[in-house]
């Protein structure tokens, strides 16, 4: 090996030697920067495997500087600067998981533009996936709202308020996932991920790793995913696992196409009685009120002093739609001693797709404390995790005819239904009504009471009584009555009825 300082005074001596009017002399020969060699795909159908043969060679053109460098260290520009990147037989089926790993500049990228281009319309690549960044979410993904919430729920944006952002509010994460909702949407077989969750931290890599094997698996998909990161193998448990080094030198290892098992996460959690702080802690994630009435136990899920998930038990409510098709009609000591109602169950938005909502469930119902369990949820219908630990859906439950006929009544003073989710525009409609408009919404809430109006107006209670309900609601401030309105506009969607016994 030279002396650097002697290496670099001889180029210097060879720049000098080679100036003619200031310029150096330039190689007319051009050459290409790389050329394949020979590339190949062989089908066998039998197996079902391709069979890819694939060879490269790759030079850099000649140059003023790289033929003074050349020159100087006597090298010959067009022998010495070729090298073969790929040269291997790759047996890759069209549901495979394959791993490709390797140091930056080993060949990762070139092996997955070969394959691009043999495959072409059959394959996708996620940095081309198109992405409207001014609209929601849930307007740029699925033919129908229901396909759009599902396809958002399976890569983990399963956010009531994140299907209302745009693809700009999103963190990095989450802009990743959606990109691979898009990806799911366009029906291709291939699946191709360079440099890929390079951009993301390792647990949130490990996370979409474990979600987008999955669910490739489940739609019989095939993925390449390349990446400089060798953490990923058990969360990916590929089929094909490719290890690039530089120049020729390849290894790959076959092994049976089955899914993982879990992320690899959740070894490091486990499940604890929690208090309401915990809850708090995690509210701000979840679609519905913070507040909690009739609270009976609270869980959660805690990867070391990390918060990943809460459930919370409550007392059963007196009636619920669907609870007379399990259970025998009971008066509410008995409920309370049998009964219990999952509330509300919310998991770290960074700890999503990973099945932990459905671990919480599992691990929890046993503790609850009564022998029966139930849950009404909205969410259930798009995401099934309560019935992957062991409840039982029972039935779809409709809009309460209270807040239907409610909702009939703010249709005359012009609410739009759709939106009394927002307490804004709620407050907006409020104020603009007359006082003799106000006194019939009241009435309207008075005359078609349901128990979830009374848990609110009194939360310290484990259900209010009508009588002192319908007082409070003669004194209820716009602001009230805004939240009362916002709860119907809850009740009016269908839910689905869950439920759990010991025996």
């Amino acid at each position: 090996m030279g002396n650097g300082k002697s290496d670099l005074a001889r180029v210097r001596k060879k720049l000098a030697e080679r100036k003619v009017s200031g310029v150096c002399r330039i190689a007319r020969r051009r050459d290409e920067f790389f050329r394949i060699r020979q590339f190949r795909r062989v089908y066998d159908r039998e197996s079902g495997k391709f069979t890819f043969n694939i060879s490269y060679e790759t030079h850099t053109n000649p140059t003023p500087r790289s033929l003074v460098v050349a020159e100087a260290f006597g090298l010959g520009i067009d022998e010495a600067q070729r090298f073969k990147v790929l040269d291997a037989e790759l047996n890759i089926g069209p549901r495979d998981i394959v791993y490709i790993t390797g140091d930056s500049g080993s060949g990762k990228s070139v092996l997955l533009r070969a394959i691009k281009q043999d495959l072409g319309e059959e394959a996708i690549d996620l940095s081309e996936v198109a992405v409207d960044a001014d609209k929601p979410l849930i307007e740029t993904v699925g033919a129908t709202v229901e396909e759009g919430l599902e396809l958002l729920s399976k890569v983990g944006l399963n956010d009531a308020f994140l299907f209302l952002r745009t693809y700009n509010q999103l963190s990095d994460g989450q802009k990743y996932r959606y990109r691979i909702a898009k990806l799911i949407e366009s029906g291709r077989q291939w699946w191709l991920m360079d440099e890929f969750a390079a951009c993301l931290d390792r647990d949130t890599a490990k996370i979409i790793a474990f979600n987008l094997q999955k669910i490739a698996r489940q739609q019989g998909k095939a993925v390449l995913a390349a990446t400089t990161h060798t953490d990923l193998a058990e969360d990916l448990n590929p089929s094909v696992h490719i290890h690039k080094r530089f120049g020729k030198e390849i290894t790959v290892n076959y092994y049976p196409n089955v899914p993982a098992k879990e992320c690899s996460l959740i070894k490091e959690m486990r499940v604890t009685e929690g208090t309401t702080e915990d809850w708090k802690k995690l509210a701000s994630f979840h679609y519905r009120s913070h507040k909690i009435a009739g609270l009976r136990k609270i869980f959660c899920l805690k990867r070391g002093e990390e918060l990943c998930g809460v459930i919370v038990y409550c007392y059963p409510p007196p009636t619920c739609f669907g609870r007379r098709l399990v259970l025998p009609k009971m008066g509410m000591k008995e409920l309370n001693q049998k009964l219990s109602i999952i509330s509300r169950v919310v998991v770290h938005p960074k700890y999503r797709t990973i099945g932990l909502g459905s671990k919480l469930v599992k691990e929890t119902l046993p503790l609850a404390g009564t022998e029966n369990v139930e849950m009404p949820a909205v969410m259930a219908k798009y995401n099934p995790f309560a019935e992957k630990a062991g409840m039982k859906k029972v039935a779809e439950q409709p809009p309460p005819k209270e807040a239907l006929r409610i909702a009939e009544v703010l249709e005359y003073f012009g609410f739009n239904i759709q939106l009394l989710g927002s307490e804004k525009y709620v407050l907006n409609k409020l104020q603009a009504l007359s006082g003799e408009d106000l006194e019939k919404v009241r009435e309207a809430f008075s005359k078609h009471c349901h128990t979830r109006f009374m848990k609110y107006l009194f939360p310290h209670q484990v259900f209010g009584r009508k009588k002192d309900y319908v007082e409070a609601l003669k004194t209820a401030g716009v602001e009230k009555l805004a939240h009362l309105i916002r709860l119907c506009g809850f009740l009016l969607q269908t839910k689905v009825y869950l439920f759990w016994s010991a025996s």
